[in-house]
């Protein structure tokens, strides 16, 4: 495993099947009894038994309810209108706003796991306040983001509105209102407007770039083309990024926006492109044999925002 920082150089290619990684016990991944194999394009990195086993005991399944941690409720913002109620354990501080790409976030209570769960539950019923949004929407809403100070103040009007509302349960410990936000830490400004999106792998494919940066799960590469010097990938997997798609166009090659070239056709140098690298959890993957981007690129048009907007509830997961 490896990091990925601006300015980093890859050329990796997917080797074998994507088997499924198993379940997560006693701080440890035990491996899928069924070596299971999964679908390339999806972000699951389990099979269904092995998801179905660790929901058995899961606290965004609810079946965690005697859980003894203390939990902090925050208010997580994407975009312009794009806020987020969820819960996480106080130990694990903001590393799940990072996880989910939150341009920033505010704290709003902290207490036992069903007190911030109850308030959770309130936000939605009394004021709609979502817990999930789709990654398409999240991806959409960094093209477009207004100054801090006016995120900031979205938040604050909605921790006010939140903190007046009856029924707030008595065990939660109200937070008083400070914003963080992630403009650094996920190099915002390195994110062109225009952004294609990269497919999933299937074996043999090959992902050739270097890194921009990254935002949760999501990273930005500017994919190479044919003569660029590119270094290769390291046998094993990608590890974590410098800072987490349904846009409109057409399956395309990494040849260009929707254009002709099919897949192995080879990159148009500079074209920037998002990969959510948790389809990349599975695989083994070892050094590219070419020089170009063979999986699929899928073109984006600055319309795409608003659509994705619309359908903003169905985020791929709660925690």
């Amino acid at each position: 495993m490896s990091l990925l920082p601006a300015g980093k150089r890859l050329a990796f290619a997917a080797r074998g099947e994507r088997l499924c990684l198993g379940v997560w016990r006693a701080g440890r991944w035990i491996v899928c009894p069924y070596g299971a194999v999964l679908d390339g394009a999806s972000a699951r990195d389990q099979c269904a038994r092995c998801a179905q086993l660790d929901r058995s005991r899961s606290v965004a399944a609810d079946t965690m309810a005697d859980d003894p941690r203390p939990y902090g409720v925050y208010l997580a913002y994407f975009g312009p209108g794009l806020l987020k109620v969820g819960i996480t354990a106080a130990e694990r501080g903001p590393a799940r706003l990072v996880e989910q790409g939150a341009v920033a976030y505010a704290w709003l209570g902290r207490g036992p796991l069903m007190a911030a769960r109850r308030a959770e539950a309130l936000l939605g019923s009394a004021l709609a306040v979502p817990d999930r949004f789709t990654k398409a929407a999240k991806r959409a809403a960094r093209g477009a983001l207004p100054p801090v100070s006016e995120r900031a103040a979205e938040l604050a009007q909605l921790h006010r509105t939140a903190r007046e509302l009856a029924g707030w349960p008595e065990t939660l410990e109200p937070v008083e209102f400070a914003c963080a936000d992630h403009s650094e830490l996920f190099g915002l400004d390195r994110i062109p407007g225009d952004v294609a999106e990269l497919g999933g792998m299937t074996a043999g494919a090959e992902i050739v770039g270097e890194v921009l940066t990254g935002v949760g799960a999501d990273v930005y590469l500017r994919l190479a083309g044919e003569g660029d010097v590119v270094e290769v990938g390291e046998r094993g997997g990608v590890g974590g990024v410098g800072g987490d798609a349904n846009g409109g166009g057409e399956l395309a090659g990494a040849g260009g926006f929707g254009g002709g070239a099919g897949p192995g056709a080879g990159a148009e140098a500079g074209v920037v492109a998002v990969m959510d690298a948790r389809l990349l959890s599975g695989w083994v993957l070892g050094a590219a044999a070419g020089r170009v981007t063979t999986v699929p690129v899928r073109a984006v048009g600055r319309g795409a925002g608003e659509r994705q907007r619309e359908g903003a509830r169905g985020q791929e997961g709660l925690f």
